[in-house]
């Protein structure tokens, strides 16, 4: 690539406005992709290793043969790509509130993710992931009430700081409880977050589900040439 930085999005949303990056790194000598709202920066292929671990932790809970996942939030596309690389997913609904990230995949901006809008399993949804938990629908407008095998969610920073105050209501054990709902027995809900294990969180998610835990997942931080780490909460529904 010749240019040091590319703009290759961007849109407003009720959010903020939403845009998608691409530069290179001299340091590195790598291409780096990064998703900003207004000035934060959501997330950075130079950290995808907590959002693969979001699928292959949440996934490797799941009993069975057959699977039908949700992703909550497209971004980048590593949860969703990490997701589909399991044999067992039949259907992978990929829930995304800003129309224009989903484009983002359809017109193949993102090489790392290449093939996922193709998949016949991929199934985009846009949608606001927090007000489907709350609705009476679900994730599926066809099949109202649908349950799935796992719902994997990386949309906010953590349980503590999310993205709009709308969403603050799905941590409790109430939204949670209807998150519940839409699993079917013995399925998963798998949690990215940037924050340190949460205890607060983490005895709201016990109220809710029959087993629960807190992946720590280290990785390592090429800006600062050390380790950062990101935590992946997985809890199991009952039988």
């Amino acid at each position: 690539m010749g240019a040091r930085f590319e703009e290759l999005a961007w849109r407003e949303t009720p959010i903020g406005a939403i845009s998608l990056r691409r530069r290179r790194d001299p340091a590195l000598q790598v291409e780096v992709y990064e998703v900003k709202l207004d000035d934060e920066y959501l997330m950075s292929s130079l950290f995808p290793v907590a959002e693969i671990e979001l699928a292959r932790l949440g996934l490797a809970e799941v009993p069975g043969d057959s699977v039908d996942v949700v992703v909550g939030g497209l971004g980048l596309g590593y949860t969703a790509c990490a997701a589909l690389g399991d044999p067992r997913v039949r259907s992978l609904f990929v829930v995304e509130a800003i129309e224009d990230v989903i484009d983002w995949h359809r017109q193949g901006l993102l090489p790392f993710a290449a093939g996922l809008a193709e998949d016949p399993r991929t199934r985009f949804v846009q949608a606001d992931f927090f007000a489907a938990v709350a609705g009476d629908v679900g994730f599926d407008a066809e099949v109202p009430g649908r349950r799935f095998d796992a719902v994997l969610l990386d949309v906010d920073h953590s349980p503590r700081n999310v993205l709009h105050p709308s969403h603050a209501a799905f941590y409790p054990p109430a939204g949670l409880r209807r998150l519940a709902a839409l699993l079917r027995p013995e399925g998963v809900f798998a949690l990215w977050s940037d924050d340190p294990p949460d205890a607060e969180f983490t005895a709201a998610l016990t109220e809710v589900f029959v087993d629960v835990r807190a992946h720590v997942v280290p990785f390592a931080n090429p800006l600062t040439g050390g380790e950062s780490a990101n935590t992946v909460y997985v809890a199991r529904a009952g039988g």
